[in-house]
């Protein structure tokens, strides 16, 4: 699921409360039942990835070795891992010392299976460790998916290291964007120990390409902190986007119910959803799109409601230039309540087209396309007047009626004064 700004406030709110009150959120399995017959939540997914490359040696975090900072942090950790949620633990450079760099960026293995969590063979797993060999963080990062591929759950996978990859040319950020591209919703937060400028930079785009965060990490206590927030993050129940696939034009476009929804959009692509809206109920929708790699400035986003017949509705733009990752846009359609004559069952199929205007700079690459993220909710349309709605105000007619009933009284008090001045001045 995408960061930094977020939906529109209204729009997010009221479907956020819809999602997670009303519709069986795409996190919850329906195999397991509650005592009360409902749904049980499948468990989340954990999967922490450890640098266990040679300059794990190195001892500056308060002055012991970054392996040994890592050590206490993890043990910290795997005492406090909420019960309901499986864990495992997964190393890259953990076990070939040699020089072959073929067969060094191939060192990564599941430490620790995601499961339940039994946390004496877990730190017994962890206490084997010792600094070793090269820092295959792509292909840690492969691994890491598919030890938490299957179901339905939250998963996260948390790495740790102290470097950038050193197995070029598998960039391991571009790797984060074919995870994210698969539409499994999963996250991938990064820590960097002591990092620099390039590690910094290379852990950024990984968190970002995911929806994940980036932390630097200078001290012990911090890194467990951390690691302990992010474990708990995923316990936590969340409203888990569904995956959907939009097209060129509206005849063709995929059907979605209220909730949250992500695609994948390429630049300045614009893709078609349909949405069916009943009289008297109000089409509430709103779309962000996030810039997962460099992209150049000066770029907008375009949601449109259009009828059957290609007429607009209504439409909702935003525009940025580059001082953000993230930029959205939403609308309000009130659908007109039925008259007597009317069938009131029948939906009017109402079309939403996302439109970007980014583009590329030298480089980049655009395939796969950027994050795209939708809410959509259809609820009971305004019937009283402390929503703007029920006057028009969203298609203007009530506003216009407004200003030009203004300019009159204006005009007309105005033209009584001058008279009066007139007849003054004559007077005079």
């Amino acid at each position: 699921m995408i960061t930094r700004k977020r939906l529109a406030a209204g729009v997010c709110a009221l479907v956020a409360t819809f999602a997670t009150g009303i519709l069986p959120a795409a996190g919850t399995a329906s195999a397991a039942a509650q005592p009360d017959g409902q749904p049980a939540q499948a468990a989340p997914k954990v999967d922490l990835v450890l640098d266990v490359s040679g300059s794990m040696r190195t001892a500056d975090i308060d002055g012991k070795s970054r392996m040994a900072a890592a050590k206490q942090a993890f043990n910290e950790v795997l005492d406090a891992v909420p019960p309901e949620v499986q864990l495992g633990i997964r190393t890259l450079g953990a076990n070939y010392p040699g020089e072959d760099r073929k067969v060094g960026c191939k060192d990564t293995r599941a430490l620790y299976p995601v499961g339940p969590l039994n946390r004496t063979e877990a730190k017994t797993a962890v206490a084997t460790l010792a600094p070793t060999g090269w820092t295959p963080i792509g292909p840690a990062l492969q691994g890491a998916a598919a030890d938490l591929k299957g179901g339905d759950a939250t998963r996260r996978i948390v790495l740790i290291t102290d470097g950038e990859d050193t197995c070029q040319p598998l960039d391991p950020c571009e790797v984060a964007r074919d995870i994210a591209a698969q539409g499994i919703h999963l996250t991938i937060d990064t820590l960097g120990l002591i990092p620099d400028a390039k590690t910094r930079e290379q852990l950024t785009c990984i968190a970002e390409a995911t929806g994940g965060t980036y932390t630097s990490v200078q001290h012990t206590d911090q890194l467990s902190g951390k690691v302990k927030q992010l474990v708990d993050r995923a316990a936590d129940p969340v409203v888990v986007p569904v995956a959907t696939t939009g097209t060129a034009s509206c005849e063709s476009a995929p059907e979605l119910k209220p909730g949250l929804y992500t695609d994948r959009e390429k630049f300045a692509e614009h893709r078609s959803y349909k949405v069916n809206v009943l009289p008297g109920q109000e089409l509430r929708a709103s779309a962000s799109i996030g810039m997962d790699r460099p992209a150049n400035p000066d770029y907008g986003i375009l949601l449109r409601a259009v009828t059957a017949h290609g007429r607009e509705i209504v439409r909702g733009s935003e525009a940025g230039d580059g001082r953000t990752d993230l930029i959205s846009t939403g609308l309000r359609y009130p659908k007109a309540p039925a008259d007597d004559s009317d069938d009131k069952s029948t939906p009017e199929p109402v079309c939403l087209q996302v439109s970007n205007s980014f583009s590329a700079g030298p480089g980049v690459k655009t395939d796969p396309g950027l994050p795209v993220e939708l809410a959509i909710d259809v609820v009971d349309g305004p019937g009283h007047a402390s929503d703007v709605a029920s006057f028009g105000l969203g298609r203007g007619w009530w506003l216009l009626g407004a200003l030009a009933l203004t300019g009159l009284l204006a005009g007309l008090v105005w033209g009584w004064i001058s008279r009066w001045r007139i007849a003054v001045w004559r007077t005079s």
